[in-house]
């Protein structure tokens, strides 16, 4: 199939699509025209990126874990020792990241709240 048929079976935009190869994620095979030309297995690999995507790793981890990624029904699974620690470790520096958004995200609210009743104060004082 062609990069377009894929994008609509898959959903994905063919930009994405076109992404994906670039980053090594998709290797479709290339006619002399110079068309890609995506086989049956694609379809399943572009849903386990977008998988993958959804549950924050870049493209880079995605790219070392897809070959050790199997499918679960709706999730997938790590097939390979090794990479199941890579995910692990990727979990935890999301959980890093929540705390600093969570962090961030508890001193604006007490800037906004400081900046309110500057403001109420000004205004029954003006």
């Amino acid at each position: 199939m062609f990069i377009g048929e894929l994008s609509r079976r898959t959903g994905v935009s063919t930009r994405s699509l076109r992404y994906y190869e670039q980053q090594g994620l998709l290797r479709p095979q290339r006619r002399a025209s110079g068309y890609r030309e995506f086989d049956e297995s694609d379809v399943a690999t572009v849903r386990r990126v977008r998988i993958l995507l959804a549950a924050g790793l870049n493209t880079d981890l995605i790219r070392e874990v897809l070959p050790c990624m199997a499918d679960q029904g709706a999730i997938l699974a790590p097939t390979c020792e090794e990479m199941a620690q890579d995910l692990k470790d990727e979990r935890e520096r999301l959980s890093c990241a929540i705390e600093q958004l969570q962090a961030a995200h508890a001193m604006l609210g007490s800037i906004i709240h400081a900046g309110e009743a500057i403001t109420a104060r000004g205004g029954r004082n003006g």
